[in-house]
């Protein structure tokens, strides 16, 4: 996949409490090396900002909800991700930035790398000039 997608998620309805999963080759399409999530975000804050020269991530809200800004070097999409059985594909090379958290939203996020510095695109001109030449 080279385009942001929406991921449906399996969801195992049951009366003690639905369960839902994503794995890698049936959900996912990368292997997960790195999982982290973000939470107690105050309001009107962003997170994010930045891209990614090979990392590819999947995002999903387990509990409230946020949007996901992407911007491919010149048009801006806006996800807004608010169940947790629905997760956001990010290719690399997208720009991205988290926002419009409510309250006590919990946002997981899984990679197929490891953390690396090097990886990161933090200037948005940079990223610009990268991805359009």
């Amino acid at each position: 996949m080279d385009r942001p997608i929406i991921i449906n998620l399996p969801k195992i309805l049951d009366k003690r409490g639905n369960l839902s999963f994503f794995e890698y080759p049936n959900q996912l399409p990368f292997e997960i090396l790195r999982t982290y999530w973000i939470y107690d975000v105050p309001g009107g804050q962003v997170r994010g900002s930045h891209a990614f020269k090979q990392q590819q991530e999947f995002i999903i809200a387990l509990s409230g909800s946020f949007d996901v800004v992407l911007n491919d070097g010149q048009k801006e999409e806006r996800f807004s991700l608010n169940r947790s059985y629905k997760g956001l594909y990010i290719p690399n090379m997208y720009w991205r930035s988290i926002e419009n958290f409510s309250t006590n939203s919990l946002a997981l996020i899984v990679s197929d790398k490891l953390y690396n510095e090097g990886d990161y695109v933090r200037d948005f001109e940079e990223f610009k000039i990268m991805k359009n030449g």
